[in-house]
Order: structure tokens, then C-alpha cells, then sequence
């Protein structure tokens, strides 16, 4: 029997008791790494059943710092987003682990949590290389099918799902101030952007100001690599991590979407989109990235050698977009 960094094996116990009947007798429970935002526990019962504990907790949070102090990072961390999204994408029919159980009350624990279900399976991204053409073929429409329906929810305001207020700017302003703070982080830290950082300022001013306005937006789950789709033994897609979804620019999913799914975009690639947003959010993603990867490195992320990877290869994309 395991306990866990947050709650023990009798506060654990007790919960499921509540949520889901006196039978349900927890064996193990062990934490899942590899998120940055959140904190991810198995949950293995006697009777066979599994599950995933989900802990917001913000002190083991590796962007603390920008949550507390910046409205875009905030927007897209807690709970009650994951609960707002999950209830708005299975109202629209695309397909997410299921929220058994929210625990927001904040009366106990300094922290939220919830009992999610567990979707045995892998990442889309370890079918990359599938070995079945065919197989491979299918899925990756089947993935294409589920982001063009989720795409195809427009609304002409940007934000969360609940949030129908019109905003002061365009939505592409919220990161251009999001990508000169990157910037500024990341030369602080790295010789090549600091050494091209007023040049890098300049492409982020030359390439928002192709952008024209428009006021019609889709929702997008906002971080969709291969690694937030999931496959299950049925090879059938779903979404995961999905806080920080709402109505934005489509060009920002299909941006992040063309460099993270590499060859296999051509699934993806939507020919009626932007060309002047896609420039720009790709650039924007690029500085992010290189930040990104920073802070995990300086913060001590489990896996050093990703978190230096992802900065310097972002770096050399930046740079590279200057020529």
C-alpha cells in the first residue's frame, strides 16, 4: 500500500469510498511524471478497476511564478477549467478522460482534486512509426476527423468557454505580449537570443503587423502536440490536458500543430487558413518554447536533458526565421 505526496492512503481511501461505493478497495497508488502544470497519480483498486488522481496543486507547479503574476498563464491552470472543458467538449462529442469526481471545496487540502478516468493506451506520437501503414492511415484521420469538429465550433468572441465578453484587442496582442516576455526571459539566459534580440523584437513587429483583423474564432485545445492525444487499445483518439482550451485563431493550433506533428501534418493541414497568423504564431510558439524549456531546466524538471533540448532547438528555429 502507497500513500502519495498529498493525500494518504486513508484520506484516499475514504474519497473513493465516497465517490464510488464501499467496494472499491485502493491496492497502489503511484504518481505519473511527466507533467509540468499538474500532478498525476495511478490509482489500482482490488476488484481491477484503475484510475487517475489529478492534483493542482501550485506549489509543485513549475510555472508557479507566471500563474501568480501573468493573466495568460492564469487563464489556462486549475480545475475549474478542466471541469468547464470537459463538460463543453463532451457536449460537442469529442472524446476526453472522463471527470468521475471534483474536489474544489477547498475546506481540507490547499490544493483541488479530482478522480479522472484512466484511458489505457499510448500517445498519438508512438504511432509516428507504426509499422501497418494502413492502420497508421486510419488513425490519423480518425485524429484529423475529431480536430476538424472541435475546430468547427466558432463563436466571433475569443476566450474560455463560459467567457462570452468582448475583449479591448485582438486576440494575436495577447501573444505578442506573451512572446516579448518569453524573449526577454530567455535572453537573460541564452547567448543567441540575447544576441539577436533587438533583430527577434523587430520580426515580431514585422509579422503581427501583416495581420489583419477578424473576428471569427475556433476552439482549440491550445497546446495540441502528439503527446496530448491519446490512443486507446481501440485505436480511437482523445484529448488530454485540455485546461487551457478555448475560442482563439485557429492559425495558433495549426502553427503549434505543423512543427509537432512534423511529416505527418499532411493528416492535419487545413489549406483555408492564414498564412500571415501562421507565420506569426509560429514565431510566437518558437519564443515561448525557448522560455519554456528554460524555466523547466532552472526549476529542476525531472528531465533535464528534454527541458535543455527544447530551448536550444526552439533558439535555432527563432534565429533561423530571422534569415
Amino acid at each position: 500500500m502507497m500513500s502519495n505526496n498529498h493525500l494518504t492512503h486513508e484520506e484516499l481511501q475514504d474519497y473513493v469510498y465516497n465517490v464510488f461505493g464501499t467496494g472499491y478497495h485502493l491496492t497502489q497508488c503511484a504518481r505519473v511524471h511527466g507533467g509540468a502544470q499538474k500532478v498525476i497519480y495511478k490509482m489500482d483498486f482490488k476488484n481491477g478497476f484503475i484510475c487517475l488522481l489529478y492534483v493542482w496543486d501550485i506549489s509543485s507547479n513549475y510555472f508557479q511564478e507566471e500563474i501568480l503574476n501573468e493573466p495568460t498563464f492564469h487563464s489556462a491552470y486549475g480545475s475549474e477549467l478542466f471541469s468547464l472543458n470537459t463538460r463543453f467538449l463532451a457536449q460537442h462529442g469529442i472524446r476526453t478522460p472522463a471527470l468521475y469526481d471534483l474536489n474544489n471545496d477547498r475546506g481540507r487540502y490547499a490544493y483541488d482534486f479530482a478522480l479522472v478516468e484512466y484511458v489505457d493506451g499510448q500517445k498519438a506520437e508512438s504511432y509516428f512509426q507504426h509499422n501497418n501503414p494502413k492502420d497508421r492511415d486510419a488513425l490519423f484521420q480518425r485524429i484529423r476527423d475529431m480536430l476538424t469538429h472541435m475546430h468547427n465550433i466558432q463563436r466571433n468572441v475569443y476566450g474560455n468557454a463560459n467567457d462570452n465578453r468582448k475583449k479591448a484587442e485582438p486576440c494575436y496582442k495577447v501573444k505578442r505580449f506573451d512572446a516579448e516576455t518569453a524573449l526577454s526571459y530567455a535572453s537573460r539566459h541564452m547567448t543567441d537570443i540575447r544576441k539577436n534580440e533587438e533583430r527577434l523584437l523587430e520580426k515580431l513587429s514585422e509579422l503581427e503587423a501583416a495581420i489583419q483583423p477578424r473576428d471569427l474564432y475556433s476552439f482549440i485545445h491550445g497546446e495540441l502536440g502528439p503527446d496530448h492525444i491519446w490512443i486507446d487499445h481501440a485505436m480511437q483518439p482523445c484529448l488530454i490536458d485540455i485546461e487551457g482550451a478555448g475560442f482563439f485563431d485557429l492559425e495558433h493550433e495549426h502553427s503549434f500543430l505543423e512543427f509537432r506533428f512534423g511529416d505527418l501534418y499532411q493528416y492535419l493541414k487545413n489549406n483555408d487558413l492564414d498564412p500571415a497568423r501562421m507565420t506569426f504564431y509560429r514565431f510566437c510558439h518558437h519564443l515561448s518554447l525557448v522560455s519554456g524549456g528554460l524555466k523547466l531546466l532552472h526549476r529542476q524538471f525531472p528531465d533535464q536533458q528534454f527541458a535543455r533540448g527544447l530551448a536550444e532547438y526552439h533558439a535555432r528555429c527563432a534565429v533561423q526565421m530571422l534569415m
